[in-house]
């Protein structure tokens, strides 16, 4: 049983997951596009990886200045949430629902296409706006054209309480910063709404708190300056190895492009 089972390995999930799982919450991201290997082999879709990665170049993201390689944004997003604690599966969600009707604190079972169910306490989706495997669940789907949303509150929730939807598919712009904030707070919601000892995800200076004789909150972590200069390296070396070398991977095109 996982505290929270994240539909979608895109911008929004990856935000949601990474506070979720910062916060103590033992957090899973279930995805059919490119990820860490897992014993959950994909099901044979070749589809499902983050719209994001048919970009060019991400050049609207606040810190990058010059833009960055869509691809390569997703990839630090990745091990930003590997860091965190998240763990990755590959494969094709079908279905979710109640493990028990008459027990909503009995949370949720998810079925995959070629793979065992997983059951997870609170779910968030994050798909693309294809919100089938959603039917089994009353959570107020809204219907666009083609594709089909989910009404959800300002915190992300839907008319299913542990139901959560973040990004696109809970109707926000199509844009990788709006969908990167819009899976922060839904993430904060799911934390708020848990039994996590929480207060802020803040990394502050020593003495920030107990210099003014108050204890260090919950989620929050003082550090003093040698330790500051130590995160401060790692992070350097971290970039500076991720940017050492252009991407030999070319964007994914639209799949209604004729290729020939």
């Amino acid at each position: 049983m996982r505290d929270v089972c994240i539909v979608g390995g895109g911008v929004s999930g990856l935000a949601a997951s990474i506070f979720t799982a910062r916060a103590g919450l033992d957090t899973l991201i279930v995805s059919e596009g490119p990820g860490p290997s897992s014993s959950r082999t994909a099901s044979g879709d070749d589809g499902g990886e983050s719209i994001l990665a048919r970009n060019a170049s991400l050049e609207n993201y606040p810190g990058f200045p010059d833009g960055v390689d869509a691809r390569r944004y997703l990839d630090l997003a990745r091990e930003q949430a590997r860091n965190a604690g998240v763990a990755f599966e590959l494969g094709r969600v079908t279905s979710v629902e109640l493990r028990d009707e008459d027990d909503l604190e009995a949370g949720f079972v998810l079925e995959t296409k070629g793979g065992d169910p997983l059951s997870a306490r609170r779910v968030i989706a994050a798909s693309w706006s294809d919100s089938e495997y959603l039917v089994p669940l009353d959570v107020g789907r809204i219907q666009r054209g083609s594709k089909h949303f989910v009404s959800v509150d300002d915190g992300g929730r839907t008319a299913v309480d542990g139901v959560y939807a973040a990004g696109r598919i809970a109707g926000e712009p199509h844009q990788a910063i709006v969908a990167a904030g819009h899976g922060a707070k839904v993430g904060l919601a799911v934390i708020h709404d848990s039994d996590a000892n929480f207060y802020h995800d803040w990394v502050v200076p020593e003495g920030y708190f107990t210099g003014r004789d108050r204890d260090v909150p919950p989620g929050c972590v003082e550090i003093d300056d040698d330790e500051r200069r130590e995160r401060d390296e790692r992070a350097r070396e971290t970039i500076l190895e991720a940017f050492a070398e252009p991407l030999e991977e070319r964007p994914t095109m639209h799949p209604g492009v004729d290729r020939d």
